[in-house]
């Protein structure tokens, strides 16, 4: 082979190489973008588990009308929906703190429901009167959600915006009432945020352009 052959073939090689690059790079970065899910606002399955009415974790109180859903995490990192939901209930007997939340969603997607959401919980401190909180299972210390947690907290949250007659500016995190670094992956990545906001308000306009 001559020289100006294997130079043709080394240029043919970077540009393939480049292309792979490229076409990874896409694929990852589309995952990135919102809108992609295919989700709506329609009632996702719900597992309905109320906990006992009890002074530490569901005290019973009628919530004023609802103006915002607040996500947390429940930085228990490999804990279950199931698990944290026990938890909750069995506060009534330790007495160990006060909180609780109205959801919960697993590691799996699987949705758990602790309080009803006409009632406060312990959650989200002084917005706990006109909120619905929403805790987040997570597989690892960075906080960060599984596919399947995430698209169930976007349907979910989607669904309860659509039910309350609220939009995914009224989608707020623990840490813009309190400060408090909750939920954890959103925010130290204001991007995901967004992209999260922005993927429930796709659903809603999917389930309004069905009507």
């Amino acid at each position: 082979m001559d020289r100006r052959s294997m130079l043709v073939g080394l240029g043919a090689g970077i540009l393939l190489v480049l292309g792979i690059v490229l076409g990874l790079y896409k694929c990852s970065a589309s995952r990135e973008k919102p809108g992609n899910l295919d989700v709506d606002a329609s009632q996702p399955d719900i597992n309905v588990q109320l906990l006992d009415v009890n002074e530490y974790s569901r005290p019973g109180i009628e919530s004023d009308a609802i103006t915002g859903i607040v996500i947390h995490y429940t930085a228990n990192p490999g804990s279950t929906a199931q698990e944290n939901r026990d938890y909750f209930n069995g506060l009534k007997d330790s007495h160990e703190t006060s909180v609780s939340s109205h959801f919960v969603v697993g590691l799996k997607g699987e949705i758990v429901q602790c309080v009803p959401t006409w009632e406060i919980a312990y959650a989200s401190n002084e917005r706990n009167h006109d909120t619905i909180s929403i805790e987040c299972c997570h597989p690892d210390k960075t906080g960060k959600f599984t596919d399947e947690t995430y698209e169930s907290l976007v349907r979910l949250t989607a669904f309860l915006c659509n039910k309350y007659g609220l939009t995914q500016e009224s989608v707020i995190r623990h840490y813009d009432v309190t400060g408090k670094i909750c939920p954890k992956y959103f925010v130290e990545h204001e991007d995901a945020w967004e992209i999260f906001r922005a993927d429930v308000g796709a659903a809603l306009e999917r389930s309004a352009d069905e009507k």
